[in-house]
């Protein structure tokens, strides 16, 4: 075994000592949602065990290495919501987003973006989590996120849950599920057709993926679309449904940012949409269209500042590194120990390519 693989397989197993605090069993100490105030710490669609610390690996598309249960579909949280602005890319290169600075009721009225506050809500603030979009959505009150604390962001001066003033849409950076579940919504009614179905037929096919996943939503997240009885699918796990997805499977759809939107020559994403969505936002700036990004060297300082992470609870991540072409998925790790993670893997893969 080269020193670079042995330094890889330290990397990984420095990944598997610091597991996710997480009981893997859904009956123990297990979610989001057990954090939050009633009456919104409660599950509203399902759920399933997890599995133990899993990832992948690629440089320039050639697999590095795997290890866990790779193969396994686990929940994988708000990565869900990465997925969420690569369908928005559909919608755009489609046609049927040509402009994210417009209003988001004149396309799709009469769910939720009507009233005077709401009117004001583009679709780029929703993909910047800027939108301050206040109501309720599948039984969800937008408070059940004011003042939430997440590892990467500005600590609220509020205590999670309690109402707070909402701001001008455009005007304050909050992370906030509820309205990701209204944007995701929102882009069931653009397309008109059940989102799944849009990301397996634009996305997942092209890319060779599994048919070992799924995205479900909340048990009452039904609406009628064109006369069908349509489920609504969250941007996330925090109150149940999401997306049950491999990491082999994640490690595919990580090779659309490797790649610049090319899946064998062909632009599955155009390169124009993927940019946005590396843009930083005015009022977050380690904060793209649904990415985390580390230009300023603040989610990550052990990696380089092109480096940008889809980031879900529990915790799992997908890291794309494009100045070496390299993805890197692991599920299950203690965010506490990511970043040391990040670097170990670094450390090993610059070894392999002599850098």
């Amino acid at each position: 075994m080269t020193t670079d693989m042995k330094d890889l397989q330290q990397a990984i197993q420095f990944a598997i000592d610091h597991e996710s605090l997480w009981d893997r069993n859904v009956d123990g100490a297990w979610g989001v949602h057990v954090n939050d105030p009633p009456p919104w710490n409660r599950l509203l669609g399902p759920v399933h065990d997890r599995g133990p610390v899993s990832g992948a690996i690629s440089v320039d598309g050639r697999m590095l290495t795997s290890w866990g249960e790779p193969d396994r579909a686990d929940l994988t949280f708000s990565i869900a919501k990465t997925y969420l602005a690569l369908l928005a890319g559909v919608a755009f290169d489609r046609g049927l987003l040509s402009d994210v600075n417009e209003p988001v009721h004149k396309r799709v009225p009469g769910i939720g973006f009507d009233d005077e506050h709401n009117a004001r809500v583009t679709w780029a603030h929703l993909l910047q989590q800027t939108s301050e979009w206040s109501g309720e959505c599948f039984g969800l009150s937008d408070q059940a996120d004011h003042f939430r604390a997440v590892t990467f962001g500005r600590a609220p001066d509020g205590k999670k849950g309690d109402l707070r003033r909402v701001q001008a849409p455009g005007t304050y950076w909050e992370y906030n599920d509820v309205r990701i579940n209204q944007f995701s919504l929102a882009l069931l009614h653009l397309f008109g057709r059940p989102l799944p179905e849009v990301f397996r037929e634009a996305i997942m096919q092209p890319l060779g993926a599994s048919e070992n996943w799924q995205w479900v939503g909340y048990d009452n997240a039904w609406v009628d679309i064109n006369g069908q009885r349509t489920q609504s699918v969250p941007g996330g796990t925090h109150w149940g449904g999401g997306l049950s997805i491999s990491a082999n499977d994640q490690l595919k759809v990580a090779s659309l940012f490797v790649n610049d939107g090319k899946v064998g020559g062909h632009q599955i994403i155009s390169s124009e949409w993927l940019a946005r969505m590396r843009t930083p936002c005015a009022l977050a700036p380690y904060y793209g269209y649904l990415v985390w990004l580390n230009h300023e060297g603040r989610v990550f300082p052990s990696v380089p500042a092109s480096s940008y992470f889809a980031v879900g609870a529990g915790s799992s991540f997908t890291w794309i590194e494009p100045e070496r072409k390299m993805a890197v998925v692991v599920r299950w790790l203690n965010s506490a120990h990511a970043d040391e993670f990040f670097g170990l893997v670094l450390k090993s893969v610059d070894g392999f390519l002599g850098r």
